[in-house]
């Protein structure tokens, strides 16, 4: 009988060391996981030629993309595509109404 008991005791003291230690744990993985990952790249000011009297109706962000909307003056429409991590345009879409 005397041995139960010391076993029931040091069984009681593993399941509460082992649950401190769970929750250290997960503590410790959500303080980590929860900062901002700072950004590793910058580039200097950056000018994205738009044509003349077109106007920026939209703006869409992505991981590492940003999409322009543009509206231009002869009534079509144009996406300009830049990467974020060079601030180089990446490309145009060129939207025309259809007939």
């Amino acid at each position: 009988m005397r041995g139960l008991k010391v076993l029931v005791v040091v069984m009681g003291i593993m399941l509460v060391v082992g649950f401190a230690v769970l929750v250290a744990a997960v503590i410790g993985k959500t303080s980590r996981s929860g900062s901002m990952p700072t950004p590793t790249r910058t580039f200097a000011n950056t000018a994205i030629d738009i044509p003349h009297g077109a106007s920026v109706e939209a703006m869409t962000i992505a991981v590492d993309r940003l999409v322009l909307a543009l509206a231009l003056p002869q009534g079509d429409r144009q996406l300009v595509i830049i990467d974020l991590g060079s601030g180089v345009r990446v490309g145009t879409i060129d939207l025309h109404h259809s007939p």
